[in-house]
């Protein structure tokens, strides 16, 4: 189950990346319709050469999704904390090529577009949780517990900055086709604004690593400290992206990088016992101090000088 979990999380990100393939080398409408292909065959044809190849390989990648998430929710079927995480994936994936199908339909509008990645995001994090119920929580203090209204707004900003980031590649170049049209929203004003709430995660997240410090919470701290690599590697590639005019592969691998960083901020919250099972890292501290009914069973009593 942990590995099918695994593989379900993991191809999820997988399809962002070919989905990002698909719009940074233009074939967002090597397949011009939806369901089919063409109006007349659902697969590529020779006509359509290398586009219709690369959009026809990313919808066919929704498939084995499909078959992963259904072996995952097989699985997890005998076990009620694991079942409605696993159903709830393996609906998600096929609504999300529906979305998919009517950003072809609607010749590729950024807004649709980036709903189509929003979903992305929102199914990796239900894959996430499927996977991190299937692995050994670990048992954590009150005073760790506490932390988690500061990690809950770790994940908030992380899904701000991924929303604002949507926008920016909606008023930017790489639309996915020469005819599509953009946002015509200014992109060096989205850029900036996009900036300043990766710098407000920036500052969360290491407010994070410095309270996991303070009380002593090393899965915490370690989980902040991976997400603060995280996100000056995603910073390093935004820069360097931008002023170097948006190349491709850089494109990508933000792309890519959004979607770890989406998983690193999911797991802060984690390393607070939120989703732990009653008893196995629900946030409580697991010893206390025995009442004594009788005498005859209290213990004996050591003064130390």
């Amino acid at each position: 189950m942990r590995r099918l979990a695994l593989a379900n999380l993991v191809g999820n990100i997988v399809i962002v990346v070919t989905g990002g393939a698909v719009r940074l080398s233009g074939s967002g409408l090597g397949c011009p319709t939806w369901p089919r292909c063409t109006e007349d065959s659902y697969v590529t044809t020779r006509e359509m050469g290398a586009h219709g190849v690369i959009e026809f390989g990313n919808r066919l990648l929704t498939f084995a999704l499909v078959m992963i998430a259904g072996a995952a929710l097989l699985a997890a079927w005998r076990h009620a904390r694991l079942r409605p995480l696993a159903l709830a994936v393996v609906l998600g994936i096929p609504g999300q090529g529906v979305v998919g199908g009517f950003t072809v339909l609607s010749n590729l509008n950024p807004y649709v577009v980036g709903l189509h990645f929003l979903l992305s995001i929102a199914i990796i994090g239900g894959s996430y949780a499927l996977w991190q119920r299937t692995r050994e929580q670990v048992a954590v203090s009150r005073t760790t517990a506490r932390l988690r209204p500061l990690t809950w707004a770790v994940v908030a900003a992380s899904a701000v900055a991924l929303s604002v980031g949507v926008i920016v590649t909606g008023s930017g170049p790489h639309a996915g086709d020469e005819q599509a049209r953009r946002t015509g929203l200014d992109p060096a004003m989205m850029s900036q604004l996009h900036v300043d709430t990766v710098f407000l995660l920036l500052g969360l997240a290491a407010a994070v690593w410095f309270a996991g410090r303070a009380v002593a919470a090393p899965l915490l701290t370690r989980r902040a400290a991976i997400l603060l690599g995280v996100l000056l590697g995603q910073g390093a590639i935004g820069f360097v992206q931008y002023f170097t005019g948006l190349p491709e592969v850089l494109v990508g691998a933000h792309m890519a990088g959004a979607c770890v960083l989406w998983t690193a901020a999911l797991g802060v919250v984690w390393a607070t016992g939120f989703d732990a099972a009653p008893g196995d890292g629900d946030g409580t501290v697991t010893g206390s101090v025995p009442t004594v009914t009788s005498a005859d069973s209290a213990p004996p009593l050591v003064t130390v000088r």
